[in-house]
């Protein structure tokens, strides 16, 4: 297996609160490129109109000795070569990419698209799971909240149950069960059917009678065929199956939406001031 280079960029990202204003610039530069050139202290000092001890202080920022140590990591990122890692590191990484090559597969994205409808239409959204799925569920809601979407995620068995006969044709019910064998996370698909709401539900096991009760079936990337797939969470291939969801969903009507995340970004924030 390939593995590139270690990079600077997760380094630069990392620090970019504590930049100068200058600082950022450059640090927008090396995020931002995507080709080898001449990265020498004087090319770049030239190229953004910033001198070179400015190049000098970001690098320190960085946690570098120098600019010259800086660029030598960072022009790493364009060499592709064989990694010296250990076994432990190269089986989870494996692995990791297997499954989104699976989930790249996989992928239906006129579905992920009606998907994204059915949130904007609902009026109100429920997504519930078991154990690991039940984290899942929690995630769900917590991202989906920020973007102003009326959600709430249910891990109770009894909760379930009870969720499941207020459903109606303004609701969308989503249901986590990745052997699709959870009778809790498939009780409340059916009655919320029942009742007029689209259901929605995340599997890795297709079959017939899903039919019956689910708008949607969404397949997701099984660790059941990968090789040490024991060593990866659960909860990824949920998680990629969300990213996609929630990525289409902010699009419409993006910037709506990311005045909403910021908001609540804002509101977190405050909360905490006033808390020390």
């Amino acid at each position: 297996m390939q593995f590139y280079a270690k990079s600077a960029i997760p380094i630069i990202e990392s620090n970019y609160d504590k930049f100068t204003t200058v600082e950022k610039s450059i640090a927008d530069f090396f995020t931002q490129n995507r080709k080898k050139m001449d990265f020498s202290a004087k090319a770049v000092a030239e190229m953004l109109y910033v001198s070179e001890a400015s190049l000098s202080r970001f690098a320190k920022k960085c946690g570098y000795r120098g600019y010259r140590e800086f660029v030598y990591q960072y022009e790493e990122t364009f060499v592709e070569k064989q990694e010296s890692v250990t076994a432990n590191t190269r089986m989870v990484l494996s692995a990791y990419q297997e499954l989104l090559n699976k989930a790249y597969n996989l992928v239906d994205e006129a579905q992920i698209a009606r998907i994204s409808r059915y949130l904007s239409q609902a009026e109100r959204v429920f997504v519930c799971g078991k154990g690991s799925s039940g984290l899942a569920a929690s995630e769900m809601e917590f991202r989906f909240m920020r973007v102003g979407v009326n959600i709430d995620s249910v891990q109770d068995t009894d909760l379930m149950k009870m969720r499941a006969v207020f459903q109606d044709k303004r609701s969308l019910a989503f249901g986590i069960s990745i052997g699709g064998e959870k009778q809790e996370v498939l009780f409340l698909l059916r009655e919320a059917y029942k009742r007029g709401a689209k259901t929605v539900l995340f599997t890795t096991n297709i079959r017939d009678e899903f039919a019956e009760f689910c708008t949607e079936v969404v397949l997701l990337p099984s660790l059941g065929n990968l090789n040490h797939g024991n060593l990866i969470s659960p909860q990824f291939p949920i998680l990629v199956v969300l990213d996609l969801i929630y990525a289409n969903y902010v699009e419409q009507d993006k910037y709506e939406k990311e005045t909403l995340h910021d908001h609540t970004l804002r509101a977190l924030e405050e909360g905490k001031s006033k808390r020390f």
